[in-house]
């Protein structure tokens, strides 16, 4: 005597959900956030390692850092050390570092996106031919023709 096993069916969202994962949509935009991500830790470098030391030059060498705000607690000279003692602080200077690579990020972007367009080859479509006259049109010129050519034999 066998025993037949319980067919399990999934159910019929499953499928769908599987068709939308597969649609190309879906893996372009999965594709696009990988190196976007990938993208995104060269740039962060590009600013912090190499325009962030020429701006701090620029303006002086000053350290935004440790430009804070203490709400409560003890007032202390650097931000690491109001924060290790538990300090509340409003960190004008973090913002401020981070809006500064905010606007460097994007102008480095404007000039990148500006680059790629440049060096990218732009196809133009070669003209699609003509569609083929209608049948009616063809048999109406033959017809033409073979009166025409009626018109000229005696």
């Amino acid at each position: 005597m066998s025993v037949k096993a319980p067919s399990i069916h999934a159910p019929g969202w499953v499928s769908e959900f599987r068709a939308f994962l597969m649609r190309g949509n879906v893996v372009d935009l999965a594709v696009g956030v990988i190196i976007g991500a990938a993208f995104t830790a060269i740039v962060n470098s590009l600013v912090k390692d190499i325009f962030t030391p020429f701006i701090g030059l620029l303006i002086g060498g000053i350290d935004f850092t440790n430009v804070f705000v203490t709400l409560r607690g003890p007032h202390l000279a650097t931000l690491a050390e109001a924060q290790k003692a538990g300090a509340v602080t409003i960190n004008i200077g973090l913002f401020l570092n981070a809006l500064i690579q905010f606007i460097i990020i994007g102008f480095v972007i404007f000039w990148v996106v500006k680059a790629v367009n440049r060096l990218t080859v732009k196809h133009e479509a070669a003209p699609a031919a003509p569609p083929p006259p209608p049948r009616s049109e063809v048999l109406l010129e033959d017809i033409r023709d073979l009166l025409a050519a009626k018109k000229t034999t005696p």
